[in-house]
């Protein structure tokens, strides 16, 4: 692993690129379902208006999971949340590729969107913990990138080959580079001690 006992990475770019990974995971699989509803409601026989409350699901598991994990987690090892949350998040998104019915599908939904406020938190934390003091707000922004390529790459991406090979495909691909995330942050991102940013 390539981290130092100080929490500061020994490759901070490279961190910096694993978390940015993880949110450009999320933010594709919050952003695509809007140019897969027309599939998604053929398969699951419901109309389009109704794949709207998957929608609102995974919103409302944003808003629920984000105030409760921090508060459940706060003193929880950063890199160890970071990894949980992945594999979370991994669960919801490839159990929703094999939902069996819409309203299983509403639920996974909501289950894959607990992790996602909470992620973004702890990631930015970790990230300003493992630069210097003055490279905080940079290494921040890069992990926040990911959100940003998630928009203009990763749902157009996952849109078009959804529609191209079923809407599942593109929640198993999500899932799977949450997975891929997970690892990555175990072999890639410090060990942090509990008050690494007590000074930021």
């Amino acid at each position: 692993m390539q981290a130092s006992s100080s929490g500061l990475a020994r490759n901070p770019r490279l961190a910096e690129v694993v978390l940015a990974l993880g949110g450009f995971g999320i933010g594709t699989s919050e952003f695509v379902i809007m140019g897969l509803m027309n599939r998604v409601a053929e398969d699951l026989a419901v109309t389009v208006p109704q794949v709207g409350y998957a929608i609102s699901s995974y919103a409302l598991g944003v808003v629920v999971g984000a105030p409760l994990i921090s508060a459940f987690a706060a003193r929880a090892p950063k890199r160890a949340l970071l990894i949980v949350l992945m594999l979370v998040f991994a669960v919801g998104n490839i159990a929703s590729a094999m939902a069996p019915g819409f309203w299983s599908f509403v639920g996974l939904r909501f289950i894959a969107g607990l992790p996602h406020g909470a992620y973004f938190g702890v990631a930015a934390l970790v990230a300003a913990g493992a630069v210097p003091v003055d490279q905080r707000a940079r290494a921040i922004s890069r992990v926040m990138m990911g959100l940003t390529l998630a928009i203009l790459i990763g749902a157009p991406l996952g849109t078009w080959a959804g529609n191209l090979f079923g809407w599942q495909i593109a929640f198993a691909a999500v899932g799977m580079i949450a997975l891929l995330t997970a690892l990555l942050i175990r072999l890639w991102v410090p060990v942090q001690p509990f008050d690494a940013l007590g000074s930021l």
